[in-house]
């Protein structure tokens, strides 16, 4: 069992981000997709984290 992490500011770029490492990825068996978005303020600026784990085989 394996895990790849994936971490961007926006959702689309983590979208990107998993949808080429799926068409690239080869004899692969995905067991688990875990999501999960964090938010921080830094000064007067929101900033969002847009974080993704696949568990695979």
């Amino acid at each position: 069992m394996k895990v790849i992490i994936f971490d961007e500011s926006h959702e689309k770029d983590l979208e990107e981000d998993i949808n080429n490492f799926l068409e690239n990825a080869e004899n692969i068996d995905v067991i688990d997709i875990k999501y999960q978005v964090s938010t921080s303020m830094f000064s007067e600026e929101q900033v969002y984290c847009f974080s993704a784990m696949i568990i695979y085989k």
